[in-house]
This record gives C-alpha cells, structure tokens and sequence, in this order.
C-alpha cells in the first residue's frame, strides 16, 4: 500500500479549503494564486509521513505540514523576483501578474502565515518546533545567498556548493521529516535521524538534478539538456570536471563556444574526465547516507519505512 499519494490528496484537500478571500485583496489574493498553482506537496506529505511513521494519525500533523507548503511556495514568490522569472508552473508569476511590492508584501505576509500553522502544535513541543523551522528558515536564505555570491566567483569547492544546496533544497526536507516526528511524540534522537535522512535524501536529489540537467532526456525533464552549461552555473558536475581536468577546462572555455556545440562539448569533456561517473558515485553515497539515517530512526511502522526508502531512492534516481 502507498500511503504518501494519499498524504498529497489530504494536504491538497485541506489547502483548498484555506480562506485566501480576505481584504485588502491585493495582500490575500496572491497567496491563494500562488498555492493554486500546484506542485508535487512532497514536503508536507512527508511531515504527515513522519508522523504516522511513529504511530500517531497524520492529521495532527497537518497544520505544520500546511506550514510547512505555504513557507515553500512564500520562499518561490521571493525567488521568482529575484530571478526575474516571468512564468512559474506555466503561468505567470506573482510579480508579473499583480507588481513587485504587491510580491514583496504578500510573500512576508506568507511567511506569517506559514508561522501560524506551524504554531498549532501541542505547547509541550512548540519551542522544540519553532526552533527547527525558525533555523531552517534563516539557512535557506543563507542558501540563497550563497548561490548568488557563487555567480560572482570564478571557482567554488566542493564543500562549499554541498553547503549551498544544503541549505537551499535540502533542510526542508529535513525539517518538515523531523517537525512530522516532534509532533507524533518522537525522542528528539529519532527525530534528529529522521531530519539527517531528509537532508541526505535532499543532497541525493539535487546532485541528480545536475546530472539531469547535462544529460536528461529532453522529453522527460521537460527542458532543453545543458542549461547549466550554457549559463556557465557552478555545477557539482562542473566542480568535479574542473578539479579532474584543469587543463581541459581552460581549453574549452578559450574555445569560446554557444549553443548545442558548447553544450556538447562539455557533455563529452565531463564524461571523459571521469565527473560524470564521480558525480554520480556522490549521489549513491548520500542515498546510501539517507538511508542508513532512516534505519537509526528505529520507527516502528516498518511499511511506511520502506516506502520513504523508496521514495528517497526515485528522489536520487529519477529521470524527470
């Protein structure tokens, strides 16, 4: 039995019968707009995953698990202004479709928001749950930061970029896993295992997500292969090729190439030095890592276990 599509239903369900009609419109409006948009709701189905992990009914988890969603979808509409992105989820963004200080408020006021459900947990954990979403919140705007900065860099180490996409993509993963445990009454221990299985399984994904982006198919990814490359990013993959080949990296980048022939020459180059197999080797050591963080959680409900290990194993093995 798959229990985690059933945790997205609820968490759909119940985000769509949250009140965003409230006044002044222009502040409320964006918020029902933006959540309305979709996404997978992985991450708060993991928090009512965790919760029945360790034997309590998934909807006293909900509240924070809508917490959780809504400071996701808070952090995009920010994001989207920063990037100048005009389209999110194929519509347009919140900034596009109302103006940027119309964005900036209402995404602070999300982040409120966010704090209201996240508060409605039992007063026994409150501190415990407000300290591990408050610490999240701050490193993944430390995250944010970093890759801007790193835009600026000719070079980026390896700890440096984990850091980065730790912080960016990883501990909220952990955080919603870890908030789901607090809440089911989970010994700070197990729920600290279940956090480092989110943030190991996060890493997992989005080392894959590099390797998608060089060398996915088109079709399934559902973009053109080699953004990355093109826009020169600082890829884990380019980390590697660079420290493997520094000789080969100059080489390519005074041949000043564009397009499909850049893409594919650094394709070629990043295979043959040995970043594309040592990437993906990186990858299987943080699933590896994920998984043995699961085990030491000792939850008892073994079913649901071995579907969040399966669910870490698509979420670093994926094709799309």
């Amino acid at each position: 039995m798959q229990r985690i599509p059933d945790y997205v239903k609820l968490v759909e369900n119940t985000l769509a019968q949250q009140n965003f009609d409230q006044s002044p419109k222009e502040l409320y409006a964006p918020m029902g707009y933006i959540l309305a948009l979709g996404g997978k709701r992985l991450r708060p189905a993991l928090s009512l995953a965790a919760c029945e992990l360790f034997g309590t009914e998934a909807s006293k988890a909900l509240m924070p698990a809508l917490g959780i969603e809504v400071f996701h979808n808070f952090s995009l509409v920010h994001d989207d202004i920063m990037d100048e992105a005009d389209l999110r989820r194929g519509q347009a963004t919140v900034h596009k479709k109302w103006n940027r200080d119309i964005a900036i408020l209402s995404g602070d006021a999300m982040l409120v928001k966010a704090y209201q459900y996240i508060a409605q947990v039992e007063a026994s954990i409150l501190p415990a749950v407000l300290d591990c979403f408050s610490q999240t919140a701050l490193e993944i705007c430390e995250g944010q930061q970093r890759d801007m900065n790193f835009e600026n860099r000719e070079a980026v180490a390896e700890a440096e970029y984990l850091l980065m996409i730790r912080q960016k993509t990883a501990v909220l993963l952990g955080a919603a896993l870890k908030i789901g445990a607090l809440v089911a009454g989970a010994e700070m221990k197990a729920a600290h295992s279940l956090y480092e299985f989110g943030i190991n399984a996060g890493l997992s994904f989005q080392v894959q997500d590099d390797l998608l982006d060089a060398y996915g198919d088109p079709d399934k990814v559902g973009k053109t292969a080699g953004g990355d490359i093109l826009q020169d990013k600082k890829t884990l993959l380019m980390i590697y090729a660079r420290e493997l080949d520094p000789e080969g990296w100059s080489d390519l980048r005074n041949a000043q190439l564009e397009g499909n022939e850049k893409v594919s020459a650094y394709r070629e180059w990043m295979i043959a030095c040995g970043a594309k197999a040592k990437a993906e080797t990186k990858r299987d050591t943080l699933l590896k890592d994920a998984l043995e963080a699961l085990e030491a959680a000792h939850a008892p409900d073994e079913e649901l276990k071995n579907e969040l290990a399966q669910f870490a194993q698509w979420l670093s093995h994926r094709d799309r």
